[in-house]
């Protein structure tokens, strides 16, 4: 049986709902579906509700790995138009124990293996999330 026919969704704990509500709507322009009882916000990205963004001071920013990923058309112009909005990309040198170097351009783009891009950023709790694509 296994999961892979059913849909997922990223859950990402944040100390202040009023805060993450201007980032995540004002920077990064998603759209809240829906509000529940406790105060989190239901975002949809691609057509679906995939990202619930929750209230939880003790757990907030607490992970150093990717949350979310987007897979973009076009990695360059979309980190322009979040940084146009106030996103800021981190900017990284060196390589991993695998071989990837990760170091970013002077926009916070990393070049993959295979062709493809990769920008990693921040929301104002610390959890990271990354742009990638092809281009």
């Amino acid at each position: 049986m296994g999961l892979s026919s059913f849909r997922l969704t990223a859950q990402v704990a944040v100390t202040d709902m009023t805060r993450a509500t201007e980032f995540y709507e004002g920077r990064l322009g998603l759209s809240a579906t829906r509000t529940d009882a406790d105060g989190s916000k239901v975002y949809a990205s691609g057509g679906h509700e995939s990202l619930v963004v929750y209230p939880s001071p003790d757990h907030a920013g607490s992970s150093t790995a990717t949350l979310v990923a987007w897979y973009v058309d076009d990695v360059e112009r979309t980190v322009d138009e979040l940084t146009a909005n106030g996103v800021t990309f981190e900017q990284y040198e060196g390589v991993l124990e695998s071989g990837f170097d990760y170091g970013t351009d002077e926009k916070g783009i990393s070049a993959r293996a295979g062709g493809g891009k990769v920008a990693w950023f921040k929301d104002p709790d610390g959890n990271l999330f990354s742009i990638e694509g092809d281009r």
